[in-house]
């Protein structure tokens, strides 16, 4: 299986699941010469030997269909980011294809703009979805869930606050380091050493429980 080389580590190449030639065209004209992230066609047999990929994004046609294409991917390439594409505003369909392990959704309609934050979004660690689904979904996952949180005596400096509010914002990386004057290396080491506070073990899991429980209420002295 090809891998990438040390030079392509800082880009994102994506793979176009199975769409028309018209479509990637569209796809590639988003990106300007100059971007990180590359697109390219392929079909499911290339997506799974192709480890140069970082992403996989593919239409939502049939749901059942799509689920299953969803678990053999994941099942042969688990840390591979899959983002699909629908019309399908039915918020069932959509958290079953998070649950299914996609990392993102995006509508037909969405624009170039769109497009990019959500690439660079799922990049980063998040989900990308409608916000009406990703709060049915953290409902769910906490009401779901038995594992405790060791909130006792816990403090957070201004700075950590400030990342948390930003990653419940759904920012990426780069944007949090933009936003706060940092480097994107020091946002990442913050988010290491929150998840490590908090007692999770990746950064949506942190975002679910600064957002539903009030971590970012109490400032370290």
């Amino acid at each position: 299986m090809p891998v990438k080389s040390e030079n392509e580590e800082s880009s994102i190449r994506i793979g176009l699941l199975d769409f028309e030639p018209i479509r990637v065209a569209g796809f590639r004209s988003i990106f300007d010469d100059g971007s990180r992230v590359e697109v390219v066609a392929t079909d499911l047999d290339g997506a799974l030997a192709n480890g140069t990929l970082d992403m996989v994004l593919f239409g939502l046609q049939e749901p059942l269909a799509s689920f299953e294409l969803l678990a053999k991917i994941k099942s042969q390439r688990p840390r591979l980011k899959l983002i699909v594409m629908g019309d399908n505003r039915d918020d069932e369909t959509i958290i079953n294809a998070i649950a299914a392990g996609a990392k993102g959704y995006l509508e037909e309609t969405a624009s170039p703009e769109q497009v990019m934050q959500a690439i660079d979004v799922v990049d980063s660690g998040s989900i990308w979805a409608p916000r009406r689904v990703l709060s049915i979904f953290v409902d769910r996952m906490l009401n779901s869930s038995s594992r405790p949180v060791r909130r006792h005596n816990m403090r957070f400096t201004l700075r950590e606050r400030e990342v948390l509010n930003l990653l419940i914002a759904a920012r990426s990386n780069r944007e949090i380091a933009q936003t706060l004057g940092i480097e994107e290396r020091t946002v990442k080491a913050y988010i290491a050493r929150l998840m490590r506070k908090v007692g999770v073990d990746n950064r949506i899991a942190l975002s679910i429980h600064a957002a539903s429980r009030e971590l970012i209420g109490s400032e370290e002295k």
